[in-house]
């Protein structure tokens, strides 16, 4: 397999992977170079995400390394093959943390998350979407909005496409008072949350004000579960794009403060008469 230049985070996230195995028992890099008959810098290359490795390897190398959790496996080969998803057709025309976005979601197998300043983002109606986009300093060429708004518009079938995933969302009163676009696109986005928490596979939780002080206040985070826990991703919002955390350290905190605001938020029935009173005031 060929290097690549510029590895996603599912390839990255795979040579992750291939490092802990490896280095988990104790098996040197050379040795792992001997046992895949590769040159030592292949296998340096494979633990980048920068070259590949094919599924005879991998199996070859956890058999060897006696990882023994037979899901773990079974999602890491899922995880070393190419599956062309629908956002390659925005490929050198929006920046990669997008693209990764789209794949770590399309490959979970339930999303969770939390958001305290924007509607989430599978969740929002093209005109608040429009209206955030809009705000970016500096400001986007009206090209590039609309690429990103077909780009999250696609993103959307995660939860509403034929293979929609399971989807719990806590959103704190703060966004849902947010008027992106003004009050009528801040009414149609309330209104479109409240369809959407209707379908089998959503649940909408609403944090509301009076709770105070909860865990992870001004973030927004995307809990991405894999086949295993072993294999979740979290992925936390910045200036600067999108960043993607996946050590046990790390995916244990997000679990435990998922788990918390969920405690905390509303019920779903509770959380859908909070959004009708907030769409009231408007």
């Amino acid at each position: 397999m060929p290097p690549r230049t510029t590895p996603t985070q599912r390839q990255m996230r795979l040579g992750s992977e291939l490092r802990r195995i490896r280095t988990d028992a104790g098996m040197s890099t050379e040795a792992a170079a001997g046992l895949l008959g590769v040159d030592r810098g292949k296998i340096s290359n494979m633990e980048s995400g920068v070259r590949g490795i094919s599924e005879d390897r991998l199996r070859t190398l956890a058999c060897n390394c006696d990882v023994t959790d037979t899901k773990y496996i079974e999602g890491l080969v899922e995880l070393a093959q190419a599956r062309p998803g629908w956002w390659e057709r925005y490929r050198g025309s929006l920046p990669q943390g997008f693209l990764d976005i789209s794949e770590t979601e399309a490959r979970a197998t339930r999303i969770r998350g939390a958001n305290t300043v924007h509607v989430p983002g599978i969740l929002q109606t093209s005109e608040q979407a429009m209206a955030i986009f809009r705000a970016v300093v500096p400001a986007l060429p009206e090209h590039e909005v609309a690429l990103r708004l077909a780009h999250r518009s696609e993103r959307q079938q995660v939860i509403v496409g034929d293979e929609a995933v399971p989807y719990v969302a806590v959103i704190h009163e703060a966004a849902l008072r947010m008027q992106f676009g003004g009050p009528v696109v801040a009414r149609a986005q309330l209104e479109y949350l409240l369809e959407m928490s209707e379908r089998d596979n959503v649940t909408l939780q609403v944090l509301p004000f009076a709770h105070g002080a909860f865990p992870g206040a001004g973030q927004t985070v995307v809990y991405a579960e894999g086949t295993v826990p072993r294999l979740d991703t979290v992925q936390v919002d910045s200036s600067h794009g999108p960043t993607f955390l996946h050590s046990d350290a790390q995916l244990a905190k997000y679990r435990a403060q998922l788990d918390l605001l969920e405690g905390l938020a509303l019920s779903p029935e509770q959380s859908r008469d909070f959004i009708r009173q907030i769409a009231r005031q408007l």
